[in-house]
């Protein structure tokens, strides 16, 4: 039974589209040079880049494999929204200055300077793949399962329909369209998503009826250490070695403040994505045991299995009324949309600036250009063919995500992280942990695919495979320390010239004449004071929800 769509909720999905194809080509005909099309001319004002941080964040995965983890775990999935808030002030306050100082264009390539170009290769081919395994082929199943489920299309269908949207506009119009069309990608995810809410806590008979139609624990955001999902002892600190991947190295991510007026507006952008992360609790993962208590009273797929992943289409399929259906697919489209445009420039300019460009370093800016254009479109059908083994490591589409991300993580966390903070480390320290990283992380990614249908007997590998993703994400990270430090201290120091503007005891050792690099003081005064305000409200949501 496919949803009964009426005419409003044609008209608001039709307006939707229109809007997005409007931006996209507006600023199709505005693009000139790399910088314009790459980084959006780095004239990106603060609020656009808060916006473009949250939607090139929230996808369809986040829909879907929020509130179904919530209907089965409860709100302790949570965490990593709210880790997230925090990891963005360590990008506004730690990260952005070294960035934007720097001139960067790419996150391997600020690597490339700080230790080697092996360095910046090995970034590079990483970032790419983690692309295809936990953002482009994740955002497309999980939209394959939202469309499955309201207009009876299957997945490839649903997906390929998708990449050609939302390539077209992100082709034509480059960083400046991605960002733009995110900021209305915005508004309408976080409407879309609170009317559902809303409508759900209103016919469950409001929260003290959904309190006592949900398990207990279903609120507490803390699990115990035995917790096979979500342990205490992986929540209060994986999610901030992911995190530091994601929001403070990952490209996607940062290109967007790369591409902001000054470092004034890209700790601004920074901290409103910070209050803007602590919503999905709220409106993604709290209608996950609005299901829950719905189901159990009957009144949501009555005498029949709810599957995590089928949680989010089914309160759309049955829940709500003519126009707010539209408004909800809408909102599910704008999300995938902003990531996917987001996955696609970022991927296009790694595979340009980071690749082509080494080969051909009197390209043109037209060839550049079109290459990154290009360089897309392969990505894209690459993604495609990972599509149908997501499902094979998770049932909850969202612990997959964070699995995988976890298996990746560390090391780079740690190159970057350690680079800034202690000018000892070298290339060498470096190249050895990315690498023994990745060994690492493709031998439990390789070895818990097949133990899903293959169970090892041996006790060590049995273990290692079964042991909670979030533990294993801290022990890799706690030996890319290590090994960071062994091998830099028994190799040669890096020269002071290598490290200038480059960590926190040579930070100052940089030119900074042009004006997107310089701060003011009564700016930076604002975003420390929200700074501070974000910081309080989080403590207390997690004293509340302990």
């Amino acid at each position: 039974m496919n949803l009964e769509f009426g005419f409003l909720d044609y008209a608001i999905i039709a307006v939707y589209f229109l809007i997005v194809f409007a931006i996209g080509f507006y600023f199709a005909r505005q693009e000139r040079s790399s910088t314009e099309y790459f980084l959006a001319g780095r004239h990106v004002g603060w609020f656009a880049v808060g916006a473009s941080l949250f939607a090139s964040n929230i996808s369809t995965e986040h829909f879907i494999g929020l509130s179904g983890t919530g209907y089965a775990s409860g709100l302790a999935t949570g965490n990593f929204e709210w880790s997230a808030s925090v990891c963005l002030l360590i990008l506004g306050w730690v990260f952005v200055p070294f960035y934007l100082k720097s001139g960067v264009f790419t996150m391997p390539e600020f690597l490339e300077r700080r230790y080697n170009s092996a360095s910046r290769w090995y970034l590079s081919s990483v970032s790419i793949v983690a692309y295809i395994l936990t953002k482009i082929s994740v955002h497309l199943f999980a939209a394959g399962i939202l469309l499955k489920e309201v207009m009876g299309w299957d997945i490839y269908t649903s997906s390929i329909l998708l990449v050609v949207v939302t390539g077209i506009y992100t082709i034509a119009g480059g960083m400046s369209a991605v960002i733009y069309t995110e900021l209305i990608q915005t508004f309408i995810l976080l409407i879309g998503a609170i009317a559902l809410t809303w409508i759900g806590l209103d016919k469950v008979g409001g929260w003290d009826e959904l309190v006592r139609n949900v398990p207990a624990e279903h609120f507490n955001m803390f699990k115990p250490m035995s917790d096979p999902e979500f342990p205490w002892t992986g929540v209060i600190i994986a999610p901030y070695i992911v995190g530091i991947w994601y929001w403070c190295t990952d490209q996607s991510i940062v290109q967007r403040v790369l591409a902001a007026k000054n470092i004034d507006h890209a700790k601004s952008g920074t901290v409103m994505a910070g209050f803007l992360k602590i919503l999905p609790v709220f409106i993604l993962v709290l209608p996950g045991l609005i299901a829950y208590a719905l189901h159990q009273k009957g009144l949501l797929l009555p005498g029949q299995e709810l599957k995590p992943n089928d949680v989010y289409p089914v309160m759309v399929k049955y829940l709500l009324p003519t126009g707010f259906r539209g408004l909800v697919v809408a909102s599910l489209l704008a999300a995938l949309m902003a990531s996917l445009a987001a996955c696609f420039n970022s991927a296009s300019t790694l595979m340009t600036l980071d690749v082509y460009q080494k080969f051909r370093p009197q390209a043109s800016e037209k060839q550049l250009v079109n290459f990154g254009r290009v360089s897309t479109i392969v990505l894209v059908a690459v993604s495609l063919l990972w599509v149908p083994l997501v499902t094979v490591l998770s049932d909850q589409l969202y612990v997959y995500l964070q699995s995988v991300q976890g298996y990746i993580s560390p090391p780079i966390a740690c190159v970057f992280l350690v680079g800034l903070l202690w000018p000892r480390a070298n290339a060498k320290g470096a190249t050895v942990v990315l690498w023994t990283g990745f060994v690492l992380g493709l031998l439990r990614f390789v070895l818990e695919v097949i133990h899903k249908s293959n169970p090892f007997t041996n006790p060590f590998i049995k273990t290692m495979v079964e042991m909670n993703f979030m533990h294993f994400a801290i022990i890799l990270f706690v030996i890319s320390v290590f090994l960071l430090i062994v091998v830099s201290v028994m190799t040669e120091k890096p020269s002071q010239e290598k490290l200038n503007g480059l960590t926190f005891k040579y930070a100052g050792n940089v030119d900074m004449s042009e004006d997107y690099k310089i701060e003011n003081p009564a700016r930076r005064r604002q975003n420390l004071v929200a700074s501070v305000i974000l910081g309080i409200m989080l403590l207390v949501l997690w004293i509340i929800f302990f």
